[in-house]
């Protein structure tokens, strides 16, 4: 039977055909509104145990490439993909394979041919829900579909960075020079991360997100920095304490999206679950000190409190709220007013862009420098 389904938690049923792998995925249905990079969507560890449905109408004409994929080792994260209408032909010189041939190779289950506009109405009207993609034998009657949907855990409450960070940890060199060293806890970093410092003539060890403070101190960083990743922050008990201790023995401290829930919450605010969430590549943030606007890159389904510009006390200084959504005022960055430590909610080092927020990796460097210079480094 060449039929596939899409079975929201609502009730709502989208029928359509098998895209990639043939059988059942269950994740979080949430929707993502970039018009291109689709390889790096589907590898960000970011979308683990989500099912993504993508708003461009036409997906899959560039392919699928060995240079793009934002997981280490190339491996896709998201649980299922929804898309409208598949290229039938590949047209692009760097790819090696198609994307539902690797959709296949890697056994991400997927449907075609849906009213994607009418599943993200849905989405956005009552918001990100549980939901299925059901093929093959795994088909059965709408209601037991259903039951299965209805059976998984929520998103809310779930600790996913351990399943996503790397084993034993690694560590990428630079591009010529070695100026600086960093420790980044994988949190379900992006591969574009590392690369993004070895530009600037930074070594990174990644370190499993497990690691402790004695793992980084002996490494001697000059900084540390949070990835992006998975879940609910509200659980990561252990990330949080590292930060605390990261930023009690006064390290350089730098954070992208959930490391931005992380220093938030070691810095004493709360989080919540965002009704839709922020995933595309076009969204407007306000640099709450000077007014500036960055179109960003975003993948987050929870958020900090906060309003723009507000300040307040810290068991490490006065801080504040720096970056807020033009959208919607949802917080996109704190920092300590001391310089000291910082992260923003968004991807400055996202592939396949905008670079709008990319001079934030040079931010933290001049902080690097002005250690160094300062000699307050051993």
């Amino acid at each position: 039977m060449n039929t596939a389904v899409l079975v929201l938690e609502n009730g709502q049923v989208f029928t359509g055909r098998p895209f990639g792998a043939v059988g059942e995925t269950l994740g979080e249905a949430v929707f993502c509104t970039a018009m291109t990079g689709y390889q790096e969507t589907l590898t960000d560890p970011s979308y683990h145990r989500q099912i993504v449905v993508a708003t461009a109408p036409q997906i899959g004409n560039t392919g699928w490439n060995t240079e793009d994929d934002e997981s280490h080792g190339g491996k896709i994260w998201v649980a299922g993909y929804a898309v409208r209408n598949p290229t039938r032909r590949v047209s692009n010189w760097r790819a090696s394979t198609s994307l539902e041939d690797e959709l296949v190779r890697q056994g991400i289950v997927g449907i075609a041919g849906i009213d994607t506009r009418a599943a993200v109405r849905t989405l956005r009207d009552h918001g990100s829900m549980r939901a299925g993609v059901f093929s093959g034998e795994a088909l059965s009657d709408t209601d037991e579909l259903l039951s299965r949907v209805r059976s998984q855990p929520s998103m809310k409450g779930a600790d996913l960075a351990g399943e996503v960070t790397t084993d034993t940890g690694y560590t990428v060199e630079p591009e010529g020079e070695v100026r600086f060293t960093v420790a980044a806890i994988d949190l379900g970093i992006k591969t574009n991360t590392p690369r993004m410092f070895a530009q600037r003539g930074v070594r990174v060890h990644v370190l499993p997100a497990v690691a402790d403070l004695a793992t980084i101190t002996a490494l001697n960083p000059d900084g540390v920095f949070l990835s992006n990743g998975p879940g609910d922050p509200a659980t990561a008990e252990a990330p949080v304490n590292l930060t605390r201790e990261v930023l009690g023995a006064d390290l350089p401290l730098f954070g992208i999206c959930f490391g931005n829930q992380i220093l938030g919450r070691a810095l004493g605010r709360g989080t919540y679950k965002m009704t839709f969430g922020h995933r595309g590549i076009n969204i407007p943030v306000i640099d709450a000190a000077t007014g500036t606007v960055s179109i960003t890159a975003q993948n987050h389904g929870f958020a900090l409190e906060g309003e723009a510009g507000e300040e307040f006390d810290t068991d490490f200084g006065r801080a504040r709220v720096s970056h807020v959504c033009a959208n919607d005022g949802t917080v996109e960055g704190v920092e300590l007013l001391s310089g000291r430590a910082f992260s923003v909610q968004y991807h400055p080092e996202a592939a396949a862009g905008p670079h709008d927020a990319a001079y934030l990796f040079d931010k933290f460097i001049t902080l690097l420098e002005g250690d160094r210079a300062q000699g307050s480094k051993a």
